[in-house]
C-alpha cells in the first residue's frame, strides 16, 4: 500500500466533508501540521469541529480556518493567543468546549486505545463537571470523561518512512502521538521522508499502522512569542 502523496491537497482528497471532526496535533505553533491546515483552508470544508490543544494564532495555523469561518466548534484547553478566536466566541459565531489540558490529552489517548470513557478528579466542583456523571472511588469523587475519536487526524512529525512510522522531535512530541492514534484516518506531514528501515525501531513514536497517508513538507517554524533581552 502506497501511503506517500505528492502534496497536502492530494493527501486530503476524498477525506473531507462538511460537519466532520478534525483532530490536529501541535502545541502553540510547535509541531502543527501547517501544510495540511493550509490545504484544509483551500478545500473550503465548513462547519468543522476541531479538536486541538489551541487554535493557533491570528493569521497562522488553525487561526487561518477561523479567518475563513470554517470552524463551527473548537475543543481545546488553551486559546489565549488568538484575538479572532475571542471575538468569534464572544459574538456567538464559534462554539467552545474547554478541557483541562491533561484531560484533553487523555481523552485523545483513550479514543485511540478504544476506551470510550474514564473517570478523573480533574474538574470536580467546577464548571467542567456540570452535566457529567459523578462517581465515588475510595472516598473521592470523580467525573466521567469521554474518549475522543475524529474523522480525520492531522499530525506533524520530524521524520517518517514510507510505511508511515513517525518520529517527533522535542516539544513537537506533545499532542501529536495521541492525535495520530485517535483518527479514523490519519494524515501526517514530515520534515524528512527517509527510506524504510532507516529509523531505529526503538525510536519510533507512532507506528505506521496508525498512519494512512503521508507527505513531506516545508515548515516555517515561527516563534509564537518572541522575547529578547534589551540591547
Amino acid at each position: 500500500m502506497n501511503k506517500i502523496f505528492d502534496n497536502a491537497e492530494q493527501a486530503l482528497d476524498g477525506l473531507l466533508t462538511d460537519g466532520m471532526t478534525i483532530l490536529a496535533g501541535g502545541f502553540g505553533l510547535c509541531g502543527i501540521p501547517e501544510n495540511l491546515i493550509a490545504a484544509l483552508v483551500a478545500a473550503g470544508t465548513r462547519d468543522l469541529t476541531v479538536v486541538s490543544n489551541n487554535a493557533g494564532v491570528d493569521g497562522f495555523g488553525l487561526g487561518l480556518l477561523l479567518e475563513t469561518r470554517q470552524i463551527k466548534k473548537m475543543v481545546s484547553s488553551y486559546v489565549g493567543e488568538n484575538k479572532l478566536f475571542e471575538q468569534l466566541y464572544l459574538n456567538g459565531e464559534l462554539e467552545l468546549e474547554f478541557n483541562p489540558q491533561g484531560t484533553l490529552a487523555e481523552r485523545l489517548r483513550a479514543g485511540g486505545a478504544g476506551i470510550p470513557g474514564f473517570y478523573t478528579k480533574t474538574g470536580v466542583g467546577t464548571l467542567i463537571a456540570e452535566g457529567k456523571e459523578h462517581k465515588d472511588f475510595d472516598g473521592e469523587t470523580y467525573i466521567l470523561e469521554r474518549g475522543i475519536v475524529g474523522d480525520v487526524a492531522l499530525v506533524k512529525a520530524w521524520k517518517g518512512d514510507r510505511q508511515g512510522n513517525l518520529v517527533y522531535r522535542k516539544t513537537a512530541r506533545n499532542f501529536n502521538p495521541m492525535v495520530a492514534t485517535a483518527g479514523r484516518v490519519t494524515v501526517a506531514e514530515v520534515e524528512e521522508l527517509v527510506p524504510t528501515g532507516t529509523l531505529d525501531p526503538d525510536h519510533i513514536h507512532t507506528p505506521g499502522i496508525f498512519v494512512q497517508r503521508l507527505i513531506a513538507g516545508q515548515h516555517e517554524k515561527r516563534i509564537e512569542q518572541r522575547t529578547v533581552r534589551p540591547g
